[in-house]
């Protein structure tokens, strides 16, 4: 396994990136989004890794890059209009890598937000979603989210300040399957203490192949 550092051409200019690859040939392609920009969200933060990471394991090779104008990215936050233009533009980056492979898009809190809304957008193109942390407490829109049709895991703290246990079944029980809902009892929404419970539930996930066979 080894990781390349570079930067790929997003629509707002440069998007840092880091492509962590698996032992041998990919069996798929997969884009994991960070959290909010605006609160300290990036690409090497450790929840985002720890999904990269598990994705990897299962023989995904995995990009990690951070939203416009967050680390070496160019542009300015656009409010989560613009960072979908941002996902986009890296899953072209990965189908050029690695054509034929199916795409995942996942990610993290607002990642997780984008990685869905793309989702939804493109159902010919995503085959699998992972989302970690979704804050629904702050997503006034969830119209989308019954659009999404493609696997789906879902990995919440159970005290998550921004969607709790209680919340996130109310949020994921009428959506079309196949779905899964995994919630960590105690833990808060940055998985404080529960990381390797996380990268588990990402990798029992993943070990199933649920963006199907390979082209």
């Amino acid at each position: 396994m080894q990781n390349e550092s570079f930067d790929l051409a997003g629509p707002a200019g440069r998007l840092e990136a880091i492509l962590m690859r698996p032992e041998g040939e990919p069996r798929a392609a997969a884009v994991v989004c960070h959290a909010h920009p605006l609160h300290g969200g990036i690409m090497h933060f450790k929840v985002v890794f720890r999904i990269a990471k598990a994705l990897q394991e299962h023989g995904a090779a995995v990009l990690r890059f951070n939203f416009r104008g967050v680390g070496r990215s160019a542009g300015v936050h656009d409010h989560g209009v613009g960072e979908q233009e941002d996902v986009r533009a890296a899953i072209d980056e990965m189908e050029r890598r690695f054509p034929a492979r199916p795409i995942v898009i996942g990610g993290f809190s607002f990642g997780s937000v984008m990685a869905l809304r793309v989702a939804a957008r493109e159902p010919a193109r995503v085959r699998a979603v992972p989302a970690l942390g979704l804050p629904v407490d702050h997503m006034p829109d969830m119209s989308y989210l019954p659009r999404v049709t493609q696997p789906r895991l879902f990995v919440q703290g159970g005290n998550d300040e921004f969607g709790n246990a209680a919340r996130i079944r109310d949020v994921v029980a009428p959506l079309p399957e196949p779905k899964s809902l995994v919630v960590i009892d105690g833990a808060d929404h940055y998985f404080t203490g529960r990381l390797d419970e996380v990268h588990a539930a990402v990798s029992q996930w993943a070990a199933t192949a649920p963006w199907g066979a390979t082209a």
